[in-house]
């Protein structure tokens, strides 16, 4: 089973971006997804997340700017960036969620996807 992140780059800050991560096998219909970032250096933080029910949660720091959805048809889960600032410049993964924190679903982390926010 394996997860692709897509959607990062650079951007200018106030900018937008939409990150996508599409997973393979059957188990994404039924897992709770969730979208962490990391620094160098720095743990992987989980900035949002969605239920299989679609409900979903958010860090402070990216409440009311990010979106997380999903498409269960297109084994996708999305996320949506708007309002971007420099403190958002980080390597930005998908992953399994359980309980508000990753849990190895789908066995490994993806190769990730760069957002570069400048000033």
């Amino acid at each position: 089973v394996q997860l692709v992140e897509s959607g990062g780059g650079l951007v200018q800050a106030g900018e937008s971006l939409r990150l996508s991560c599409v997973a393979s096998g059957n188990m994404f219909v039924i897992a709770s997804m969730g979208w962490f970032r990391q620094l160098p250096g720095t743990e992987r933080e989980l900035v949002a997340s969605i239920t299989s029910a679609k409900s979903t949660n958010y860090a402070d720091s990216v409440k009311g700017r990010f979106t997380i959805s999903r498409d269960n048809a297109k084994n996708t889960v999305y996320l949506q960036m708007n309002g971007l600032k420099p403190d958002d410049t980080a390597v930005y993964y998908c992953g399994g969620v359980s309980r508000g924190k990753y849990y190895p679903t789908f066995g490994s982390w993806g190769p990730g996807t760069q957002v570069t926010v400048y000033s």
